[in-house]
């Protein structure tokens, strides 16, 4: 389908969707929201920032104001991620809805919490621990729950949520409607699929394992003692928000530290910062109060801040996966952006196991991506002005 308009949504829903500039449906959006409407169990895969959380949101909104029963239960796997989602059903609920809503999530006072479920809420959003927790006290009942999500269920199950998961949906009602959404799709999230959805259809819209078109990508092969001024001069090249990944929670705070030292405004996130901290970095970044944001993965899923223009990683990521999230944070929603890697000579086997993950059809002897073509074209002129130095013709 074309418009939202045509989806045969609530009136109020379509208003607020006007109000928000949703006018044309993403192709994940105008495959996934059909069939939910028609209480259709999915399994989905697309990549970040491709609109997923309008796709689950929309038909969850359309459910819960066409019926006065029943609620539903948003599962993320990190707080952040599940703070954006809880703030966009919000909105599209509009402001005049009198459904109530919780998010549960670690690192927040219990007794705000507490109170959020005494309301009575119809919707709900946490991660699985939080949930789980208030499920044992005894606070949260989700019998009449038949609407459930599971987003990016694979960093869910990255993170050791599976029984928690499994434990929560215990808890809910038999006969309900499940969406699951995951950027990849192995054979633990397959078995979940098979174990807790009826029938579902796949919506795939894109090649989960490669990254957004509309991000350039390019890579810089350093030795570890150029890595810093290295990523200096890159910053002093570049204009526009930047995000800069690094793979320990103290590394943050010593390059956010370094950087303040060398003229830059940045600050930290990482995971044992409070919620309320996290919430006052994210909001800060977001408002531009400061240019250059340095996390770990934690900031990796979910963070959705359209003005982000380059995402750069100091330290390769762990898993290749997550490369494809780490530089998700820019190119939001059809925007361009840049990624640059930084690559020393230790990190060889990380870098190769991530170009083979979005290459997975390239000769491990042939150069692998499009990330080195400047590099291959640098290498191929001064091999012919080699050549033609010898009076040799080319190869």
């Amino acid at each position: 389908m074309r418009t939202f308009q045509e989806m045969g949504l609530p009136r109020a829903l379509t208003i607020t969707l006007q109000d928000m500039q949703f006018s044309e449906p993403t192709p994940i959006q105008a495959e996934a929201i059909p069939l939910a409407l028609q209480g259709k169990d999915i399994l989905g895969s697309a990549q970040t920032g491709t609109g997923k959380t309008a796709a689950f949101g929309i038909p969850l909104v359309a459910r819960l104001l066409s019926n006065p029963h029943g609620s539903a239960l948003v599962m993320t796997p990190t707080r952040e991620l599940a703070a954006q989602v809880i703030s966009q059903i919000k909105i599209m609920l509009g402001k005049k809805s009198n459904i109530k809503s919780a998010l549960l999530i670690g690192g927040e006072p219990m007794a705000k919490q507490l109170q959020q479920l005494k309301n009575r809420p119809r919707v709900i959003v946490g991660t699985p621990g939080r949930i789980n927790d208030h499920l044992k006290r005894g606070s949260l009942k989700l019998g009449d729950t038949d609407f459930l999500v599971l987003d990016e269920t694979d960093r869910m199950l990255d993170m050791g949520f599976t029984e928690q998961i499994e434990s929560v949906i215990k808890y809910m009602a038999d006969s309900r409607q499940t969406l699951l959404f995951s950027a990849t799709l192995p054979k633990n999230i397959v078995r979940i699929a098979d174990k807790y959805l009826n029938d579902p259809i796949r919506v795939a819209v894109s090649t989960t394992s490669a990254p957004a078109a509309n991000i350039k990508q390019d890579v810089l092969r350093i030795n570890e003692a150029e890595k810093y001024p290295s990523l200096l001069s890159q910053l002093d090249k570049r204009q526009g928000s930047i995000i800069i990944f690094v793979k320990t929670k103290q590394g943050t705070e010593k390059m956010a530290t370094k950087l303040l030292k060398d003229g830059h405004s940045a600050d930290a996130i990482h995971g044992d910062l409070r919620q309320n901290k996290r919430d006052t970095v994210i909001r800060a970044f977001r408002n531009k109060k400061y240019r250059i944001l340095v996390a770990t993965d934690v900031a990796a899923r979910g963070l959705d801040i359209p003005h982000i223009e380059h995402v750069i990683n100091y330290d390769l990521p762990q898993c290749p996966e997550d490369y494809i999230h780490r530089i998700g944070r820019t190119a939001r929603a059809g925007a361009e952006g840049a990624a640059l890697n930084l690559v020393t000579p230790v990190d060889k086997s990380k870098w190769n196991a991530i170009d083979l993950l979005i290459n997975p059809d390239a000769k491990t002897q042939q150069p692998k991506s499009g990330f080195n073509k400047r590099k291959n074209k640098e290498r191929h002129k001064r091999s012919r002005q080699r050549n033609n130095d010898n009076n040799r013709p080319l190869a």
